[in-house]
């Protein structure tokens, strides 16, 4: 992969009613070059609408691909890789760090009626998760846009050492550091 290619990764921090995203700009070579920040509700069904804020607030036409920390942000805030893809008009990859069987039955545990309804019909229609090899460590990939070959690719393009893609690694900390500002008043 070229140096100077784009991904916007987004990782949340969340704290009782409220979840910080954060959307981070970062080179294939780790240069990080723009930061947005919004919010979305814990245990709502806004965490698609929030990524697309995020990169229409960044503005940048030079991203090539969107990369999702996870599925279910901010306590089953389930996106919808397919229309963050189909707004951003990118590739859109998911990533998580940890071997598991799903959200169903942990969002059956936790909603019912439309709630449910609603968060397991998204849920479903997302991609099935690829086991991603990127050095030592393994990541489990959604992609929309990409085929798996090419997802794990850009996956592994953007992540320089350890596990995690370095857009969502720094989106990660960004997403904490910005959390933690708002929740000590000081904003």
């Amino acid at each position: 992969m070229k140096r100077g290619v784009r991904a916007l990764g987004v990782a949340e921090s969340f704290r009782e009613d409220w979840s910080t995203l954060a959307g981070v700009v970062t080179r294939a070579s780790s240069v990080v070059d723009g930061f947005a920040f919004t919010t979305c509700t814990v245990g709502g069904t806004d965490a698609t609408d929030a990524i697309c804020a995020l990169f229409d607030d960044l503005g940048r036409d030079d991203v090539q691909y969107v990369l999702v920390a996870g599925i279910a942000p901010a306590w089953f805030n389930v996106v919808d890789l397919h229309r963050v893809a189909d707004h951003t008009d990118r590739p859109v990859l998911s990533v998580t760090y940890e071997e598991s069987n799903g959200l169903e039955s942990a969002l059956r545990e936790q909603f019912d009626g439309d709630a449910l309804d609603r968060r397991l019909a998204t849920y479903r229609d997302q991609p099935d998760r690829q086991r991603v090899c990127v050095a030592d460590d393994t990541v489990f990939v959604r992609a929309v846009g990409l085929d798996d070959d090419a997802a794990a690719a850009v996956v592994d393009g953007f992540t320089p050492e350890g596990g995690r893609p370095e857009p969502l690694r720094v989106a990660r900390l960004a997403a904490r550091g910005a959390d933690d500002f708002r929740r000590d008043g000081s904003a």
